[in-house]
């Protein structure tokens, strides 16, 4: 009787132990994913690491996530980490990725990477064949489907899972690790970087390989590389992919595109070359805080010309922006990858609409300029306006600006770098030119209100100070070389096809003398040009033309063209209303002059029905007071 008891005891003991236990299944790698059932308050992750292997507890409650146990063989992390929660949810989906052999472990919680270990170089001993451990009792809030890779443990809500885990030498892991469709050995090269050899099996469904961490600079700037099924299709030669992780960036920092790089990698089948994949192989850069300034773009090396020389290229490679420390490209053949980071400009959206309404605006201002300057001429013989020279020298320099600028992109496709210098100097010249006389309109507006008894400087100073100034800085820029040239705006749209023009280089010379020069000359004006119709509206305001509508309208109208002032909305590119400022700005300025020209012939019309009145043939149109008419005729 106490036989049969004592036999009856230990057969359910055993099936309390296989029902606890669960599956049986053990897994090198973890991949354990399920959705999380929690409430509707702030969620966290809470993290408690420690060397070892005794294996990982995932929990989850109301309000926390938590992963404690020993599996890692450097990583010591304890810590908690805050989570997105979006709107009303109450469950989120998550996967915990652990891999022995970079001693890496990640957190995917709604569809953002989380590096909880950051990969490292391990030569001791690995964490691996993790086993399923007890699970918990159901519960209310907890992990619902929990399974591994593609293993359902349970379909129902648990508050834990454990995995148990068996210590083994990591070089043993590295030379015989098979990994279901693909086989990896690492290897690793102190001076040059690690390289990771994947053999394709015959089922090969893909495969992600993980550089280790460049501990000199930090332990989160790791690259990882996914490997498409596509790619075994495509490889002939060979079924190994080699991945190679550069550490020395040095001899990749030369060449034709301008700007920093981040760490290398180069992916190689054999001798096959391989382009246009149907699937893309995904590189994904872990790097520092990126400012919003700057532009980065997924390059490769083109080796077609001439293989010894540094050529980096977009095309070929998709460009997305995970976050500020993270960036995916998508890259449809095989050469070495990097990303690009630029000062500026970012992208601009919308280029090819902005580039139509430049060009239309640039093309009817040059016709309008040439019109306003025969008319100013033919004027000049009629009258002895002193303000008539000035008038004269901005039509010709806005003429001058946009005849450049409505040309740059076609001298800049077939002139190329050599002609680009040259026209990027002249371009410059044009608008520091133009600028100088605005500056002129708005000094000699002040000085005809202002300084009512003494007499303004004569024309070929005004001419010196509009013409000749501006050569100056030209100059000395020019001698100090690398400032113009070819200049590359990359659309938003597509990256890989960006407007070509001559203007100033992407480089830290050529953005210092664009602060320097135009931004600081800019600001100088447009805040003169507003202080200035604030004066002149102060002094018109009472008199009786100014009670016309369309006189008082094309007056101001045009004294905000002739000051600048519409130049300032480049300093108001930011925000949500960027795309409407840059729009605004483009068909404003491109059409400056056209716009003077109609300011000109219509306050001539009007003052010829009024027979001649003063206000209309004065340098300023309504601006002008009725004592000034003598003085400056005169």
């Amino acid at each position: 009787m106490e036989h049969r008891l004592t036999d009856s005891l230990m057969v359910g003991f055993i099936l309390i132990i296989l029902l606890s236990t669960g599956s049986a299944e053990v897994y090198e790698d973890l991949k354990f994913c399920g959705t999380w059932r929690h409430g509707n308050g702030p969620l966290s992750l809470s993290l408690n690491l420690i060397t070892g292997c005794e294996g990982v507890l995932i929990s989850a409650s109301k309000n926390s996530l938590s992963i404690d146990g020993q599996i890692t063989a450097l990583c010591s992390q304890s810590k908690v980490i805050p989570l997105h929660q979006t709107g009303s949810e109450l469950e989120s989906n998550f996967c915990l990725l652990w891999e022995p052999m970079l001693d890496q472990l990640k957190l995917q919680f709604k569809g953002k990477n989380i590096t909880l270990c950051p990969p490292a170089s391990l030569w001791g001993t690995c964490c691996t064949q993790l086993s399923n451990g007890p699970k918990s009792p159901e519960a209310t809030y907890g992990i619902l489907n929990g399974k591994v890779i593609t293993d359902v443990i349970s379909d129902k809500v648990h508050t834990a899972y454990k995995f148990n885990g068996t210590p083994i030498a990591c070089k043993t892991l590295h030379d015989e690790v098979n990994l279901g469709s693909a086989r990896v050995t690492y290897i690793e090269d102190k001076m040059n970087g690690s390289t990771a050899k994947v053999q394709m099996m015959k089922d090969f469904q893909g495969f992600n390989i993980t550089s280790p961490a460049d501990t000199s600079v930090s332990a989160e700037f790791t690259t990882t590389v996914q490997i498409p099924k596509a790619l075994k299709k495509a490889a002939s030669s060979t079924n190994e992919v080699v991945c190679t992780f550069i550490n020395d960036n040095s001899k990749f920092k030369e060449g034709p595109v301008e700007g920093s790089i981040l760490n290398v990698v180069e992916i190689t089948v054999g001798n096959d070359v391989i382009k246009n994949l149907s699937e893309p192989i995904k590189i994904g850069f872990n790097h520092d805080v990126i400012p919003k300034g700057h532009s980065r773009n997924c390059v490769s090396w083109d080796t077609r010309e001439d293989p010894s020389k540094v050529n980096w290229v977009v095309n070929g490679c998709k460009t997305r922006e995970v976050g500020a420390k993270q960036t995916e490209c998508e890259c449809t053949h095989l050469t070495y990858f990097t990303v690009l980071v630029q000062m500026e400009p970012r992208p601009v959206r919308h280029l090819l609409a902005l580039t139509a309404i430049t060009s239309l605006g640039c093309a009817v201002s040059v016709i309008s300029c040439i019109a306003l300057i025969v008319f100013l001429c033919r004027k000049s013989r009629r009258c002895k306006e002193q303000s008539l020279p000035i008038h004269l020298g901005l039509a010709i320099s806005l003429g001058l600006l946009n005849l450049l600028f409505f040309f740059t992109g076609v001298l800049a496709n077939v002139g190329g770098e050599c002609v680009c210098a040259w026209v990027g100097a002249a371009l410059h010249y044009t608008l520091l030119s133009s600028f100088s006389w605005m500056g002129i309109e708005v000094f000699h507006t002040f000085w005809l209100v202002y300084m009512v008894f003494s007499p303004s400087p004569r024309p070929f100073v005004w001419y010196l100070v509009g013409f000749a100034l501006p050569v100056i800085p030209i100059s000395i820029l020019a001698g100090v070389g690398d400032i113009y040239g070819m200049r590359k705006v990359e659309q938003s749209e597509d990256l890989s096809d960006p407007y070509k023009m001559c203007w100033m280089k992407i480089n830290d010379k050529a953005m210092l003398a664009h602060y320097l020069t135009n931004l600081t000359i800019l600001a100088i004006l447009v805040i003169s040009g507003l202080v200035m119709l604030l004066l002149v509206y102060r002094q018109i305001r009472t008199r009786d033309e100014w009670r016309q509508n369309r006189v008082a309208f094309f007056s101001i109208w045009g004294l905000s063209c002739l000051f600048g002032t519409t130049w300032g909305l480049t300093f108001l590119d930011f925000g949500p209303l960027s795309d409407f400022v840059l729009f605004l700005f483009c068909i404003l300025n491109s059409l400056q002059g056209f716009l003077l020209m109609l300011r000109f012939f219509i306050l001539d019309r009007i003052r010829k029905q009024t027979g001649g009145s003063g206000f209309g043939s004065t340098s300023t149109g309504s601006t002008r007071q009725h004592m000034l008419q003598a003085q400056e005729k005169s």
